[in-house]
């Protein structure tokens, strides 16, 4: 019982340090409030829409033209500009005026009937790998459309019947099913890894801040003497506070993306509270072994705010862990995100069972229990080390 009062007595310390210290209440509330509006507001539609494209037409025919309005009238492209030629196409590409254009070469209505097979070109830019693939997909669309409405017209011309047609036209029909986000949308895959990462990033540095700020301050052995010289009755008053904040803001943020936005969760409920819980004492639990192992402020708020950084490339969302380096594929384990994202990918956003998820669960309890290694190094960092700015 005297622990526990102990531990509510520290809690209340901690609690008068928020209110002194507007850094606490930046990174704990406001800057991930802003991150979660941000990124989902950012990506509301999710797909870019009415991305800029350019036409080169030196037909200027009906077949062109209507090859120019079809592709106008796809969500994700808009015909801003024609030009007189590619180089003032490219020009404009360069600028960034465009992000591609379509040159659709003199004579090609002429060829398409005498079936001579004009050869139709599309130039688009890849510095950007979502409008890229996008707007490759648009104008492989409208190519394929214009020969085949100039081989549906022929085919009718000669008699052929609608079914004939369609089995020359399409002799293999393609039926796509995107499972679980059938609209493809990016906000959906992007947007639950980019702000848990955020929050995680968040949470690592204060842990690191508010261990290291003690010894900055000279308060460290005043923090002490009030746990009565237990380091796991200190560390669970101060970290307690700490843990009900950002607890409330992960499961604010869940409930956002996945009450209020609706984003796919047929997992339910209990894996998205488990997951809160463990992203919450995981993060804390790497920013105090971070300081465990490197006692100074400085060097354990920069440890940390590497490894979140890192831990955005190795997570696997944007480019799959598979296609990494066998020594790559190892070190993303070290990283809570990683475990985070797979959770949440198997058990939230697919719906398969925790029983699939164990692996990973168990590895962010590994992270909970990191500190017991180190706890000791921060006692007596606490005790004999002088801050040294």
């Amino acid at each position: 019982m005297e622990v526990v009062k102990r531990i509510f007595r520290i809690s209340l310390r901690e609690c008068g340090i928020f209110a002194k210290n507007p850094i606490y209440v930046f990174c704990m509330v406001i800057f991930p409030v802003i991150v979660t509006i941000f990124f989902t507001s950012m990506m509301n539609e999710g797909q870019p829409l009415e991305m800029p494209v350019g036409v080169v037409d030196l037909d200027n025919s009906s077949v062109s033209r209507g090859l120019i309005r079809r592709l106008n009238s796809f969500q994700t492209s808009e015909v801003v500009a024609r030009y007189t030629s590619v180089a003032e196409a490219r020009q404009a590409m360069q600028r960034n005026k465009i992000y591609a254009f379509l040159y659709i070469p003199e004579g090609m209505s002429r060829d398409l009937v005498s079936s001579r097979q004009p050869k139709v070109s599309f130039y688009y830019s890849y510095t950007t790998l979502v409008s890229g693939s996008l707007l490759f997909r648009d104008l492989k669309t409208i190519t394929l459309l214009g020969s085949a409405a100039v081989g549906n017209s022929t085919m009718t011309a000669k008699g052929y019947t609608p079914g004939q047609i369609r089995a020359f036209l399409q002799p293999i029909q393609l039926d796509l099913r995107p499972l679980n986000n059938p609209w493809v949308n990016y906000n959906m895959y992007l947007s639950n890894m980019l702000i848990p990462g955020a929050i995680m990033l968040f949470i690592f540095l204060i842990s690191a801040y508010s261990i290291g700020t003690e010894l900055k301050f000279g308060t460290s052995k005043e923090w002490l003497a009030m746990a009565n010289g237990n380091i796991y009755t200190a560390l669970a008053g101060k970290f307690l506070p700490q843990f009900l904040i950002f607890l409330t803001i992960m499961l604010g943020y869940m409930y956002y993306v996945f009450d209020i936005l609706q984003f796919p969760h047929p997992g339910g409920s209990i894996p998205i509270l488990l997951l809160a819980v463990l992203t919450v004492l995981s993060s804390q639990a790497f920013g105090i072994f971070t300081f465990g192992l490197f006692p100074s402020l400085r060097m354990s708020m920069s440890v940390s705010a590497l490894w979140a950084v890192l831990s955005f490339s190795l997570v696997g969302s944007a480019f799959p862990l598979s296609a990494m380096d066998a020594p790559i594929q190892a070190a993303a384990n070290l990283f809570p995100l990683r475990h985070y994202y797979m959770i949440y990918q198997i058990s939230i956003f697919n719906g398969y069972p925790l029983a699939d998820s164990l692996l990973y669960i168990g590895a962010l309890c590994l992270f909970i229990i990191l500190p017991l290694f180190v706890v000791h190094n921060i006692r007596r960092a606490m005790l004999e080390f002088v801050y040294i700015p």
